[in-house]
Parts: C-alpha cells; structure tokens; sequence
C-alpha cells in the first residue's frame, strides 16, 4: 500500500514539473514573440532624407550600400538634383531605396514664425487645397517615371499639415501608402497614424544620441523614424558624415534584433498589407 502510494506521488509528481517546464517555455516563446513584432525584430528603424541634395547620391547612397541598408529619400519635383540627375536617382531605386514625394515646390506656411526663408511663390498660405493637391499628384507622375513604383510615401514640406483649417492629405490618401510629419514619439504598430506617422528629426546629432534613441524604441518595442536633411553638408540643419557612419554600424550590428527599413515598408507592414 505504502509502495503504490509513493508511485503514485511519484507521477504526480513528474506531471507537476513537466507541466512547470512546459509553461515556463511557452512563457517564453510568448514573451520573445511579443517583443518581436517588428518583422520579427525587437524594433524598428527607418533612415529618411529630405529635400533631394547632391550629397544624398554622392556620400550618403554609397555609404548605406557599404552596410547594405535601405533609406528613403523625399525628392522635391522641381529640384535640378533631381532632373539633372535622374538616372543616379532610378539606380538607388533599384538598390532598394525609396523615392518618396515631397512635393513638386516644397511649399511650406509662411506666416509662421521663423519662416522668412519661404518665398511669395512657394508660400502654402497662399496655396489653394487643389493646387497643393495638383502639384503633389504631378510629383507622383515624375517618380513613377524614374522608379516605377506606384506604391511610395509622402512627407509634408516643414511639416505643415493644414492650408488654412483643411488637412490637404485628405485629398491625397489614395495616392500615397502613408504620410511622414515631423513630431516624434514612441507608437506601437495598432498606434500608428498613417497621415502623420512621427519622426525624430536631427540637426546636429551626434551618433550616441540617436542611438540612445533607437535604444530607447526597442525598450518601448516600438520603431523609430529618422528626419536627416544634410549628412556631411549641403544644407543649413545638418548632421556630421562620420556621426551618421557610426549610426549605421550600429544598425549593421544589431541587425539580428533591428529591423532597418523604407518608409514604405514600415507602412505597408504596420497596416498588416
């Protein structure tokens, strides 16, 4: 009697901790599952350039291939870096790189402050919600006819949403897969507004600082959208060459737990297309 019951207690026993085992795995695979929701990655990161300068294709395009990295690039239409260099724009695009719309003129508010740069011309105040529209759809045309694509993304010129109280983007939702702003935080995909998605927009950052921001996604196990004008030169909000060198050799190494992709992408997997 005494034998039996001590088999007994015995295979109870042996289920209780088989049964431990089990649920401590399954704990974990849940927990490393969660924290990867990012194609599989803790986090993710998405390196875009604005305005379409002549240093994009000379240094920064080179030094991405280098580390076998993507970025997107917000090309103005009416830019001659643009037409003048076209095919060089048509051969990032086939390495991978996203040409994005950032409007034929780049028309930003002029009445805000801070924006005597802006001239009569490109003055969004003055624009209508149809001539913005027009010229951003005319700026899709141009991009299509160097990459091909007809998926690509929109970034507000300044960041300025509104002509007078109208959302312009409103008009524009079909023709674009998501829209990049300018104010930054930390979202998880189900967060994420497709008209505005934030950025962290860098002028004089060092490599340690945008770091800590990337790290500062992954704890959050959200992503990370970078606004880079100037690398290296070429325009007044600028960051430093080897700054953004030491940025993607981070990224190169931690790509095992980093997901680095285009604006596109990131959309398009966040929408769950």
């Amino acid at each position: 009697m005494t034998n039996s019951l001590f088999i007994l207690a015995n295979k109870n026993l042996k289920k209780i901790i088989v049964t431990g085992i089990t649920y401590v795995f399954s704990v974990s695979a849940f927990a490393q599952t969660e924290n990867r929701n990012w194609n599989g990655k803790k986090c993710a990161v998405v390196l875009t350039y604005d305005d379409a300068l002549n240093i994009h294709l000379d240094k920064v395009i080179p030094m991405l291939n280098s580390y076998q990295l993507k970025g997107t690039f917000y090309l103005i239409g009416s830019s001659l870096v643009v037409s003048q260099r076209i095919e060089e724009w048509r051969m990032a695009a086939k390495q991978g790189h996203e040409l994005g719309n950032h409007t034929l003129n780049h028309p930003c508010n002029g009445n805000l402050p801070g924006r005597e740069f802006v001239k009569p011309e490109t003055d969004l105040s003055k624009y209508t919600v149809a001539r913005a529209v027009k010229e951003t759809q005319i700026t899709n045309t141009l991009l299509k006819a160097i990459d091909g694509k007809d998926e690509r993304t929109f970034a507000y010129p300044c960041g300025d949403l509104t002509i007078r109280d109208t959302l312009y983007y409103n008009f524009l939702k079909n023709d674009f897969v998501a829209a990049r702003g300018v104010s930054s935080g930390y979202l998880k995909r189900k967060e994420v507004d497709f008209s505005n998605i934030n950025s962290f927009f860098q002028n004089g950052s060092t490599a340690e600082q945008m770091i800590a921001q990337v790290e500062e996604a992954e704890k959050k196990g959200s992503f990370i959208v970078f606004l880079f004008h100037g690398v290296g030169g070429e325009h007044s909000l600028n960051i430093d060459l080897e700054e953004h060198r030491k940025l993607l050799e981070y990224l190169k190494k931690r790509k095992k737990d980093i997901w680095v992709t285009t604006m596109v992408d990131l959309a398009k997997y966040s929408r769950g297309n």
